[in-house]
């Protein structure tokens, strides 16, 4: 009897502290787009267009949560851009429409639990899988040419900041970078046999972007809690 009574009391400690850290966020992202491969500059981070997404949290402790988000943005690049020469004189330039489905963890450095007035601010890191959707491009004679719609997968890798600015909203910076498993958000690489004399650049490397922005999301959620007072 008095191990079934412990084990009950483990039991409902640990119940009570996951029920307590389970909290919801809903909001939205804004910020700017930039892309990485063989067309145009090869800065990092260099938003150059406008991006927006909504996202959802569940907060399974302090330190760590669950995150799903939508994002979508406009890539483009200009070799005109660059500072290499060949690129310069090539002129190559393009236009792709990134929409993307994202499930990834996010850990806090520091605890931030959301159950408390108290004002906090942790970094974190997030990392998950991403569903792209973009469009096929081949460029020919200069021109920027859309084949049809392509799906893949990419990784995301991103680092924020973020703090709770009232008792419901938690505003949040972070930068976030994409890598994709295609090489051809840029036209360089199409996979179409009767597109490979139009392949072009370094065909080894796949295509990264970047999301860099703030989001700003509401809280939401009971503690439930059936520790015995």
């Amino acid at each position: 009897m008095k191990m079934k009574k412990f084990l009950s009391i483990i039991a409902g400690l640990f119940l009570c502290g996951t029920l307590q850290a389970q909290i919801h966020e809903i909001g939205v992202f804004l910020g700017g787009s930039n892309y990485i491969g063989d067309v145009g500059k090869t800065t990092y981070i260099a938003p150059n267009e406008p991006a927006f997404g909504i996202l959802y949290k569940w907060n399974r402790s302090p330190r760590h949560s669950w995150r799903i988000s939508y994002t979508q943005s406009t890539i483009t690049a200009d070799d005109l851009d660059s500072e290499e020469p060949g690129r310069s004189l090539r002129g190559y330039h393009f236009e792709n429409s990134i929409k993307e489905l994202s499930l990834a963890l996010e850990f806090n450095f520091f605890d931030f639990n959301l159950h408390t007035l108290d004002h906090k601010i942790t970094p974190y890191v997030t990392s998950g899988i991403n569903i792209l959707r973009y469009d096929d491009l081949y460029i020919e004679a200069g021109e920027t040419k859309e084949n049809e719609g392509k799906n893949s997968i990419a990784i995301p890798m991103i680092l924020g900041i973020k703090s709770n600015i009232s008792k419901r909203l938690v505003l949040a910076a972070e930068i976030g970078a994409r890598y994709t498993f295609t090489d051809n958000l840029d036209g360089s690489n199409p996979k179409e046999e009767r597109f490979s004399t139009l392949r072009f650049g370094n065909l080894n490397n796949n295509d990264w972007y970047v999301f860099s922005g703030i989001t700003l999301t509401y809280t939401f959620g009971e503690k439930p809690c059936y520790c015995a007072e």
